[in-house]
């Protein structure tokens, strides 16, 4: 097997012919983590006998010539916020290190149903919050394509478990681009969908109003094709839309795709960023033009003002979501315990060894600005600004039909070169956390395929679409990938 070349498609045309079982495939990607991983650290948790039960299962299902789903065997890596029923879930944080989950997560549900199989949990920035994995609880996430460097935050496990060939695919969480910025640094394709597209229940909370589960995949379609599968109303989450996706998620016809204008934003093309970055999504540009794809100058003028109205908004969801964690009621910390007079010493003592630095810094920062006097001054005004950036988008998508811009200002940079300086580190996503504040779509392409060991850092380009309109940036994506 072929893991660099495989695909959701191609890995279920094998099975079907016969030219591996699903259990010699578990196998296969089971050995390529225990020999990549001890470098990379992508990995929190495996679940080897219960993916090796399932392989199993599907085997018996094959060898009696029954029809299975497209997903069927496939190995999927899920990010540490996502609950599993019984197996661990920690969010990268000490202070739920014993947690068992006790329900699985909406979209977990829908993936069993599809037989698709569990590899294990991946790393992350502690419940999210970094741009980097280095911020996990636990360890030190690398880039599988220069190991001094990050692969992006916080769904660095996952992205860097799909490019390692350690998994086929991956699920992670996107609340300011911790999707799409390690997809963009790891050199695979990362999706963010719309508010509301995707089930939240059983993800571990960041920030509700910016938290959207999406898929992490070599190529357009395969992101395509999980997303597809994961997408819904569901019961248990009251953001959720009951929007009902087309076969156009996986072939928009040429003949649609062409009619597509394509917006290029100003305030996206601004002094500050690499110029490997510029130059890879002009090259883009360059290659989408050859579709015969319009494009055409926007302004989205109160961009300049995403990154300080994100950081306002996330910490103060933030030091609301993160209460319920004091390391009592989900897991104990039982060294901490036992030094202990008090109960409220016991609460500072869970929280002062179970929070990392920087979700202290977020909780901090989140119950000021929503403390009695300063709502108004910071809150109320940052959820104002948000409603002009999304206005922005409203106004510029009565021109175009897709905006395109970097993913991330820089390529991959060097473990510890941010940490730091938070607001540096913040800056990551700059392009990103716009379109969690406006709750549109957005992907991350690679500008093509890079090689693993070629001494090239990939960089990713940003394709950004209608409220519920996935199928017109998918479509795109899966022309630009055949081009």
């Amino acid at each position: 097997m072929e893991l660099e070349n495989l695909t959701i498609t191609s890995f279920h045309n094998g099975l079907l012919s016969r030219e591996f079982s699903a259990l010699e495939a578990i196998q296969v990607f089971f050995k390529s983590i225990e020999s990549n991983d001890k470098k990379i650290d992508a990995y929190l948790n495996l679940l080897k006998d219960d993916a090796i039960s399932q392989a199993e299962k599907i085997d018996i299902l094959l060898a009696k010539n029954e029809s299975v789903p497209l997903l069927a065997g496939v190995p999927l890596a899920i990010k540490d916020n996502i609950l599993i029923e019984g197996k661990k879930t920690t969010a990268a944080s000490r202070i739920l290190e014993n947690y068992i989950a006790s329900y699985d997560a909406t979209v977990i549900k829908k993936l069993r149903s599809a037989q698709a199989i569990f590899l294990g949990k991946t790393n992350l920035d502690e419940f999210a919050m970094g741009a980097s994995t280095e911020n996990s609880g636990f360890k030190i996430t690398r880039n599988p394509y220069d190991l001094n460097r990050v692969p992006g935050g916080s769904s660095g496990g996952s992205a860097a478990a799909v490019t390692a060939n350690m998994a086929l695919a991956a699920l992670g969480s996107d609340t300011g681009g911790s999707v799409r910025q390690p997809g963009a640094f790891c050199g695979v394709v990362g999706l963010k969908p719309t508010y509301g597209a995707v089930s939240r229940f059983g993800l571990i909370a960041m920030a509700s109003s910016l938290d959207q589960i999406g898929p992490i995949a070599k190529t357009v379609e395969d992101a395509a094709i999980l997303f597809k599968e994961i997408a819904g109303k569901d019961e248990f989450d009251s953001t959720g839309v009951n929007h009902n996706y087309s076969d156009e998620l996986l072939a928009s016809p040429i003949n649609k795709i062409q009619k597509f204008k394509i917006g290029i934003p100003k305030e996206y093309f601004v002094g500050g960023i690499d110029k490997k970055v510029i130059e890879g999504v002009e090259q883009a540009m360059e290659k989408l033009k050859s579709l015969k794809l319009e494009f055409k100058e926007i302004s989205l003028p109160h961009t300049k003002y995403a990154i300080s109205c994100y950081y306002i908004i996330a910490p103060a969801e933030i030091s609301a979501n993160l209460a319920r964690f004091e390391g009592i009621r989900y897991s104990s910390i039982l060294e901490v315990e036992k030094k202990a007079k008090t109960l409220k010493d016991l609460y500072f003592k869970n929280r002062g060894f179970g929070f990392g630095e920087e979700v202290k810094r977020r909780i901090i920062l989140g119950t000021f600005v929503l403390s009695r006097g300063y709502y108004d001054a910071y809150y109320a005004k940052a959820q104002k600004v948000r409603m002009l950036i999304r206005n922005d988008f409203v106004e510029a998508f009565k021109e175009v039909d897709v905006i395109i811009s970097p993913t991330t200002p820089t390529s991959a940079f060097k473990i510890g070169e941010k940490t730091k300086d938070p607001l540096s580190m913040y800056l990551s996503d700059v392009f990103t956390c716009p379109i969690n504040l406006a709750g549109l779509p957005a992907i991350s392409i690679p500008v093509k395929k890079y090689k693993l060991g070629g001494n090239e850092l990939p960089v990713g380009f940003q394709l950004i679409g209608k409220p519920f309109h996935e199928a017109d940036i998918l479509g795109i994506g899966q022309f630009y990938e055949k081009i």
